[in-house]
C-alpha cells in the first residue's frame, strides 16, 4: 500500500512538473485521463505478468473505453512518465518506455512484425513525443531525444537528438557529433520498405517545390494564348 501511494505522489509530481495547466492536486486525481489509463495499465500488467491474460486485456479495455488511450497490458512502463491530454494514444505489447517520459496525444508506438517477437520501439529516459507522432518497429530513442509533432521515426535516434517531418529527419545536434554515431538497428523488412518509400516521397516532393519556384511564371493571359495557338495549330494540321 505505501508503495501504491509513493507511486500516486509520483505521478502528480511529474503532471505539475511537466504541464503548466495543472492547478489542483484534486484537479489531476480527477481530470486527468492519462492519469487513469496508467493506473490501469499497472493492474492491467500485474495479471499479464501473473498469467491472467484475459483479465489484463479486460482491465484494458476498460481503460481504452474511459481514456481513449490504449496500452496493451505487456507494455513496459517507467516511472513519472506523462501522457498529455492522451486521446489516440496507441502502446503495442513489446514496447518499452522508461522514466520521465512525456507523451502527447496521438502518439502511436507501432510495430510492423506479424510474428511474436519484440516488434514495438524502445523508448529511453526522459523522451519527448509530440502528437501525433508515429514511431515504428523494434527501434531505439535515445535518452533524451525529442520527437517532432506528426514525425513517422522507423530509425533508431541517438540521444539527445530531434526528429521531425516524414519520414522523420535528425534535425540536431550537429552532424557528426558523437552522439549522431549510433548504430541504426532495421531488422524488419518491411521497416526497410517503409524507410525507403518514405525517404523516396520525400526526393519528390523536394522536387517538385524546386520545379515551381525554379519555372518560368506564366499570366493565364499568356497560357490561354498559348493555347489558342495551339488548337489552330492542330486544326491546320487536321486539314
Amino acid at each position: 500500500m505505501t508503495m501504491v501511494f509513493d507511486h500516486l505522489r509520483e505521478d502528480i509530481r511529474a503532471i505539475y512538473a511537466k504541464d503548466p495547466a495543472a492547478r489542483s492536486t484534486l484537479e489531476i486525481l480527477f481530470c486527468y485521463p492519462g492519469l487513469h489509463a496508467l493506473w490501469f495499465h499497472r493492474r492491467a500488467h500485474w495479471l499479464q505478468a501473473h498469467n491472467l491474460k484475459f483479465f489484463a486485456r479486460f482491465v484494458s479495455h476498460i481503460s481504452r473505453f474511459l481514456t481513449g488511450i490504449e496500452i496493451h497490458p505487456g507494455a513496459q512502463l517507467g516511472r513519472r512518465i506523462v501522457i498529455d491530454h492522451g486521446m489516440g494514444v496507441v502502446i503495442g505489447e513489446t514496447a518499452e518506455i522508461g522514466n520521465d517520459v512525456l507523451i502527447y496525444m496521438g502518439v502511436v508506438l507501432g510495430g510492423t512484425a506479424l510474428a511474436n517477437i519484440k516488434r514495438h520501439p524502445t523508448i529511453e529516459d526522459g523522451v519527448i513525443i509530440g502528437s501525433g507522432a508515429i514511431i515504428l518497429g523494434p527501434i531505439r530513442i535515445g535518452k533524451g531525444a525529442k520527437i517532432g509533432a506528426g514525425s513517422v521515426v522507423v530509425r533508431s535516434v541517438p540521444p539527445g537528438a530531434t526528429v521531425v517531418g516524414v519520414p522523420g529527419r535528425i534535425a540536431g545536434p550537429e552532424p557528426g557529433s558523437p552522439e549522431e554515431k549510433l548504430e541504426e538497428v532495421m531488422p524488419d523488412p518491411v521497416l526497410r520498405v517503409i524507410s525507403r518509400l518514405l525517404d523516396r516521397q520525400n526526393q519528390l516532393e523536394e522536387r517538385l517545390r524546386s520545379i515551381e519556384q525554379t519555372g518560368p511564371s506564366r499570366s493565364p493571359r499568356e497560357l490561354g494564348r498559348n493555347l489558342s495557338a495551339r488548337t489552330r495549330s492542330a486544326m491546320r494540321c487536321g486539314k
